[in-house]
């Protein structure tokens, strides 16, 4: 019975941190009429660093936090350097350059690439599923980024579609690099977003983007800091250490870019493209052959 009632428990918080990074879309396509990305990424690190350091704070384990930001400074300012400051810059940039929900949906293919960079860099070899996901999945950011016109290939924003793809061969190499990193999760991201935040400033500081700030883009950096980066974290972890069928919370996040482009269209003004929902389509049948493998193996 305790089982269950955890598994339930997994559920909700995997929920709440699906639903929080479903409104992720909405708040960057806002919150950029206002901000650039540099600017957006700079407050929300911040807001995010301090949710951070606080709930370590609570958990009391700033002696903990304290002694790895000495002993592991330089592998904290590495992980610092790809995640928050290179990857969050160039998604924003994504963002600001092409619909949110194009950007959005694109980012999903991140663990195909994962799939296909994991071969070089852990070793992995490739499943015939995996090559079929990839198909799937790519055709779908083709039909995507031509809006449907596969044919003439003409890309609607072709600077934007790389920015998209660029950013999930980070993510993915974060993510790969970071199965060799021995920090506990929550200590070891606080000190990549509080070792991030002087590149983020000098960054900032060189390009000019120090001044001329809006206002009125303020409230939605704030909210991508917290909900973001900072809570929805601990809320995926939480799920993730309560259940007992991982692939049952992982499968969560099928729900988010649907509901993505619901939030977008009902509160961004962003009508929604058909081109969209069917690359949607083919992103998330790529998604679902490549879990379906693995979790048949298992």
């Amino acid at each position: 019975m305790n089982a269950q009632s955890d598994n339930t428990k997994a559920i909700f918080y995997g929920l709440g941190a699906v639903l929080l990074w479903s409104t992720v879309a909405t708040a960057f396509s806002l919150s950029l009429k206002h901000f650039s990305p540099t600017q957006l990424l700079l407050v929300a690190n911040l807001v995010s660093l301090v949710f951070l350091i606080c709930l370590i704070v609570l958990k009391g384990e700033t002696k903990q936090l304290i002694q790895l930001a000495k002993q592991s400074w330089k592998s904290s300012l590495f992980f610092g350097a790809i995640n928050p400051f290179l990857y969050y810059l160039i998604l924003l940039q994504a963002y600001d350059t092409l619909p949110a929900q194009e950007a959005q949906v694109i980012n999903y293919t991140w663990a195909i690439t994962l799939s296909f960079m994991a071969v070089p860099i852990l070793k992995q070899r490739l499943k015939t599923a995996d090559y079929i996901a990839a198909a799937a999945c790519y055709f779908g950011v083709l039909y995507i980024a031509t809006r449907g016109q596969i044919g003439a290939l003409e890309f609607s924003n072709a600077s934007g579609v790389a920015f998209a793809l660029l950013s999930t061969i980070i993510w993915a190499m974060y993510w790969l690099l970071n199965t060799k990193d021995t920090r506990p999760s929550l200590i070891g991201l606080t000190l990549n977003f509080l070792f991030a935040l002087p590149i983020i400033l000098v960054y900032a500081a060189a390009t000019g983007e120090l001044t001329h700030w809006d206002n009125a883009g303020l409230w939605g950096a704030v909210y991508i800091g917290f909900f973001e980066m900072g809570l929805s974290f601990v809320l995926w972890n939480k799920a993730l250490k309560l259940t007992s069928n991982a692939s049952q919370v992982a499968n969560l996040i099928f729900l988010s870019p649907l509901l993505s482009i619901i939030w977008l269209s009902q509160f961004a003004g962003e009508p929604i493209l058909s081109s969209t929902l069917i690359g949607l389509a083919c992103i998330l049948i790529g998604l679902f052959v490549q879990n379906w493998s693995k979790r048949k193996i298992k």
